[in-house]
């Protein structure tokens, strides 16, 4: 299985971040998945890359060319898909994953894991979305769903599309359970 992974190119100031990307990276590598994610080589992003290749796990990272400038791309991944801009990137990995995890980030992170979860409210990502809820740092985004559930922008099954958890086990049995019901008959 190949899971996508959204996550910061800083390292953030808490420890609980840095040993999310080595959860998930541990998992991702001793369950024979495969990490897709942005190729770069700094911040949790090179942690969690790190941490699936020292254990015999692949690497798949999809970089912009114009990202060399500020980051360079990790050197020692699997295999780089290189593309001309974010939006090739964010398709890119978005078609090789088969279920999607954020870990602490910033910006781009909340866009990236939003994108994908919006896809599945209107039937058109069929694979499980997962905020991995590290020390709480996802809390007030789950509280402003909840919000939009109470003010009528989005239903109880909407909800229902995303997992906030930092429980191993409690992801992994999401992802295997996990079934998308049609958001929009007809």
């Amino acid at each position: 299985m190949n899971i996508t992974v959204y996550c910061g190119s800083s390292m953030g100031n808490n420890e609980l971040y840095r040993n999310s990307a080595v959860i998930v990276g541990t998992w991702i590598a001793k369950n024979n998945h495969t990490l897709v994610y942005g190729g770069g080589a700094s911040g949790l992003m090179r942690l969690l890359a790190d941490t699936v290749l020292e254990n015999g796990g692949k690497v798949l990272g999809v970089r912009p060319d114009f990202l060399a400038d500020l980051e360079p791309a990790h050197p020692g991944i699997t295999q780089l898909i290189k593309v001309e801009n974010m939006s090739e990137r964010k398709k890119i990995m978005i078609e090789n994953g088969d279920a999607y995890i954020a870990l602490p980030g910033g910006l781009g992170t909340i866009e990236e894991i939003s994108e994908v979860l919006s896809w599945a409210m209107i039937g058109r990502n069929s694979n499980p979305c997962i905020i991995f809820n590290s020390g709480g740092f996802y809390d007030d985004l789950k509280k402003q769903f909840e919000k939009m559930v109470d003010s009528g922008f989005l239903t109880k099954e909407n909800e229902r599309l995303i997992l906030f958890s930092n429980s191993m086990e409690e992801i992994e049995d999401y992802i295997k359970n996990y079934k998308l019901k049609a958001m929009n008959k007809k």
